[in-house]
């Protein structure tokens, strides 16, 4: 249960729709400690209350059972899709087979979800410098929409070919968050970031020749960018940079605008 769920909750409470007894089962349910002990893991039942969104499974070293066994879990803690990354082809299978007809995937077949998306509010934009980045991109695009924002992806944009940037630009301006994902020299950020007025993140990727040391000198130089408003996510982190990239699309159409006194 999410913290749109209890408000939902509440609301029909208020209105006489829904008894306190039915609304303090629904706020209970599952043990008090706000966690489901499966033996194998403890899955985070109250994780949407506490900060709006639930766990999602990191599925790399999980075995097929127990990454569907988390998926019931997690279905049954509240609305929003159970989700996993980095599923092997064992696991998205497993996961088919469990919920038929039910689970999909990214594009790369890595990320598997289950549930209906939640609505959308505001609009991340994820930016590819070239077609190898695309696993790392696909899994930002697939878990900023799963997290409620607007997704839309702009793909091989390198700075080895700045017009094919800079005919995108106002695509670029009008997100409200942009993830930006580069391997070989991770200069793509801070070219982004000088042409907009939006937050950028920076996710650097392993892709690259021996030099690029697996994505670490893509990272130092995403870290070491001369342009503002730029931040950085951990090398093939597609899914931290979706998460956040949703959340601040989600806050930027949530707040209303503060006029200066």
């Amino acid at each position: 249960m999410d913290r749109d769920e209890v408000r939902e909750l509440l609301a029909r409470v208020a209105a006489g729709e829904a008894g306190v007894d039915e609304a303090l089962d629904a706020l209970v349910r599952g043990p008090a400690a706000g966690y489901a002990d499966l033996g194998f893991a403890r899955v985070d039942t109250h994780r949407g209350l506490r900060t709006g969104d639930p766990e999602v499974v990191f599925a790399a070293g999980k075995t097929p059972a127990q990454t569907v066994a988390l998926f019931h879990r997690l279905r049954a803690s509240g609305n929003r899709p159970a989700f996993a990354t980095r599923a092997s082809a064992d696991v998205v299978e497993a996961v088919r087979a469990a919920f038929p007809g039910a689970a999909y995937t990214d594009e790369s077949g890595t990320c598997v979800a289950v549930g209906e998306p939640p609505a959308t509010r505001g609009l991340v934009r994820v930016v590819a410098a070239g077609t190898s980045d695309a696993a790392v991109a696909g899994e930002a695009a697939f878990t900023a929409r799963l997290f409620g924002a607007e997704v839309e992806r702009i793909d091989d944009v390198g700075v080895a070919g700045l017009h094919r940037l800079l005919a995108v630009h106002a695509e670029l301006d009008s997100a409200d968050c942009l993830v930006v994902v580069a391997g070989m020299e991770g200069a793509l950020p801070s070219v982004v970031a000088g042409l907009v007025s939006v937050p950028v993140l920076a996710v650097p990727t392993s892709v690259g020749y021996g030099a690029s040391f697996g994505g670490l000198s893509a990272l130092l130089a995403m870290l070491n960018s001369c342009a503002p408003g730029v931040a950085v996510c951990n090398i093939d982190n597609g899914f931290g940079a979706g998460v956040f990239a949703a959340r601040v699309a989600r806050a930027a159409r949530e707040r209303p605008t503060r006029t200066p006194h």
